[in-house]
């Protein structure tokens, strides 16, 4: 697996996760308090860090055979199913990823709860809500850092594209301070579960002792192989949709 592709990989699957972290950022920072939300989201990435330090060496260390038959069957379990919900929700079968809607829920929620001072922290409710939030966003991102970083035996890179990443969208959201609703999640999620669907199968195969032609240029087969199954579906679904609606009429 070239750079470039391990790069715009992790890229994109860390940027749908920090889009997420970030609307929740900002609802407690809008509602509650900007300092308490910002000072959860810093702790939450120190958490995060130490984590990727941790266990990154370790994760390096396992046989790349054995690695690579358990990274892509996860990584198969978690793309396929990224790439259901996002079939579902071009086809009119699943409501779509709305930020906007997700925003004001959040900003809702904090603004009724009552504020409380612990210690250096000026709201807890705000500190808590952003930390919780970003670390739970961020260890799918950690997921993702590990699983094709020890696979490319690149954790460093995975992790620059990682970073780069959540900064871009952390930017973003805070510079503006709306939820990012122009980003085209919902298509980000349909790419990065085929991409994460394709690598998945690739390494699984190899794990468990295939060799495909032309190695990892493959993957230049698999993925719009992927893509082209994943649109079919869409298609396909769609079309009864439609057809259900018709005779309902």
């Amino acid at each position: 697996m070239g750079n470039g592709a391990l790069f715009i990989a992790v890229f994109l699957a860390c940027a749908v996760e920090a889009v997420e972290a970030t609307t929740i950022v900002l609802a407690a920072g809008t509602a509650r308090d900007w300092r308490s939300a910002t000072t959860g989201m810093a702790g939450a990435l120190v958490v995060l860090a130490v984590i990727v330090a941790a266990l990154g060496p370790a994760v390096s260390d396992v046989p790349l055979r054995g690695l690579r038959l358990v990274v892509g069957a996860l990584l198969l379990v978690f793309g396929l199913q990224w790439l259901r919900k996002a079939i579902l929700r071009a086809s009119g079968h699943k409501a779509r990823h709305d930020e906007g809607k997700i925003f004001a829920e959040q900003l809702a929620a904090a603004a009724g709860q009552p504020r409380r001072r612990a210690g250096l922290v000026p709201d807890w409710y705000g500190f808590t809500l952003s930390f919780k939030g970003v670390l739970l966003e961020g260890l799918e991102v950690v997921f993702i850092v590990l699983t094709f970083g020890s696979n490319a035996r690149d954790v460093g890179l995975a992790a620059i594209a990682a970073v780069c990443a959540v900064i871009l969208v952390a930017a973003a959201g805070l510079a503006v301070r709306t939820p990012l609703q122009r980003v085209p999640e919902n298509t980000l999620k349909f790419v990065v579960g085929i991409m994460l669907t394709a690598f998945g199968t690739f390494w699984g195969a190899e794990g468990a002792g295939a060799h495909w032609p032309g190695s990892d240029a493959a993957l230049l087969a698999l993925v719009p192989a992927i893509a082209v199954f994943g649109l079919a579906l869409v298609g396909l679904l769609r079309g009864s949709r439609q057809a259900v609606l018709a005779g309902r009429s």
